[in-house]
């Protein structure tokens, strides 16, 4: 069980430029804490140690803040940043090389028995807060940005953002930026600078196409008094439009 824990360590210095020592992350990092006792736990479920194999889980979740059922799969350089909050659910399947930030949950959305937790494939990050509910699939490579909340699948090399989350259609210049990070080291939290809630986005450009008709409308009609056409007071007035305070409220 503790055959991978020298790739395990080096998966933190890959993705985290604050660790310094091999052991400062192996006296120091919860996430390396809760993986090791997770892979004990892990190996007494497989025994059939139920009772003892929840209560090592229960320890780890005392001393680290990580919920990791026993019965979860876990991979190779699986690396937890910071930690506190993250809950994964006990048919869970995580996959080699995947990041997860604090506050993450993988959880269920039914109370059947079989598979109800999700799975992640190579090289997925989960940003933090996010929550990735039910049977689905994360496919390799594809990021889940911070508080999410995924209920389907997303593709291989795609990025989920939202409440619901939508998949972001990256440009070819995101494209572009993410390749060059790529080349510096490791693209941390699955957000970039331009990655906006699409949604949001949709919203706002509907509110930005309203205040300009508002503003087209009122120079017609000014334009109209002022040739002396008459109009009706229901046309000049009008109910006030405040496309800023929207603004704040969709943000």
């Amino acid at each position: 069980m503790f055959r991978y824990l020298r790739e395990d360590i080096r998966a933190v210095f890959d993705r985290d430029p604050a660790a310094r020592s091999s052991w400062e992350v192996l006296t120091c990092y919860p996430g390396i804490h809760a993986l090791i006792m997770h892979r004990l736990a892990h190996w007494l479920w497989g025994h059939r140690l139920r009772w003892l194999a929840r209560f090592t889980a229960h320890l780890a979740r005392f001393f680290t803040g990580i919920e990791i059922h026993p019965g979860a799969t876990i991979g190779r350089r699986f690396f937890i940043d910071h930690g506190m909050g993250v809950v994964i659910g006990e048919t869970a399947e995580i996959h080699d090389d995947v990041t997860l930030y604090h506050g993450v949950t993988l959880g269920g959305t039914s109370w059947n028995k079989g598979k109800r937790h999700p799975t992640l494939e190579n090289g997925v990050v989960i940003g933090a807060g996010a929550k990735v509910l039910g049977p689905i699939i994360i496919s390799a490579g594809a990021k889940v940005g911070s508080n999410a909340v995924v209920t389907k699948a997303v593709p291989a090399g795609a990025t989920a953002v939202g409440n619901p989350a939508r998949i972001f259609d990256k440009s070819e210049q995101t494209r572009q930026r993410e390749e060059q990070a790529e080349k510096l080291g490791f693209s941390a939290y699955a957000i970039a600078r331009d990655q906006d809630d699409p949604l949001a986005k949709a919203i706002h450009g509907l509110l930005d196409h309203a205040a300009e008709t508002d503003r087209r409308l009122a120079s017609l009609i000014g334009e109209l008094v002022a040739q002396g056409i008459k109009c009706d007071e229901e046309v000049q007035v009008a109910d006030h439009f405040d496309p800023k305070y929207l603004s704040k409220i969709v943000d």
